[in-house]
């Protein structure tokens, strides 16, 4: 088990932008500023400013300098749940979690995905896409309650072995009537490693990448 390194080009970039939009604002506070003192410097002795501009113009300068402390502020408090979110992503390793989205990984030619129907169907169909979206296998479904297990060898409709990656099962089932039956769909996967190179933590089942929210259930 392993963690990619958390110091990613993708959060660099990130906090680069950040920077860069703090320095801007700043940039035009003290510009503001800098109008402001030479404007009380150069007034006319005999006609100074009028008393409500003056305030108008100050008040507009305590705002850009809230904006700043407001910017800065919600920076640290990003940082610090990124930190958080990190740290808990790193929990996760080596346990096995499950998703209830129909994704799955194909790991070495195999991958499975268990389901239920709410009720009976007439006819049912499975199929697998690829990360895509792409239909790559279809098959006929259970039709009665209760769990089903569905293992895939990882070959598409014409036989041909697809590559390990994510692969996502959703079913058609339908009743006698023809409206939809409900269904739950559930894989699940050991955690092998977290990608810290994007700005969430990614976590790593086999060669699928998936977000922690997408975990449904987390076992030891």
């Amino acid at each position: 088990m392993s963690t990619v390194d958390p110091t990613g080009s993708s959060s660099t970039a990130s906090q680069s932008q950040s920077s860069a939009s703090t320095q801007q604002l700043a940039g035009n506070f003290n510009t503001f500023l800098t109008l402001l003192t030479t404007q009380l410097q150069n007034q006319d002795p005999l006609s100074p400013m009028d008393s409500n501009q003056f305030t108008q113009q100050l008040v507009e300068f305590s705002g850009v300098e809230q904006q700043i402390n407001t910017n800065q502020n919600l920076e640290s408090l990003i940082s610090l749940a990124q930190g958080r979110s990190n740290a808990d992503a790193v929990n996760y390793l080596g346990k096995s979690v499950t998703l209830s989205n129909g994704k799955g990984a194909l790991i070495n030619g195999s991958a499975t995905w268990t389901y239920a129907l709410n009720d009976a169907a007439k006819a049912n169909t499975l199929t697998v896409s690829d990360a895509s979206g792409k239909v790559v296998y279809s098959t006929a479904g259970a039709l009665t309650t209760g769990v089903q297990t569905f293992n895939w060898d990882g070959k598409d409709s014409f036989g041909n072995q697809l590559p390990d990656g994510q692969y996502t099962v959703t079913l058609t089932p339908q009743a006698a009537d023809g409206s939809a039956v409900n269904y739950a769909i559930a894989s699940k996967g050991v955690v092998s490693q977290v990608d810290f190179t994007g700005t969430t933590a990614q976590l790593m089942i086999g060669p699928m990448e998936i977000p922690l929210t997408d975990v449904a259930a987390l076992q030891n």
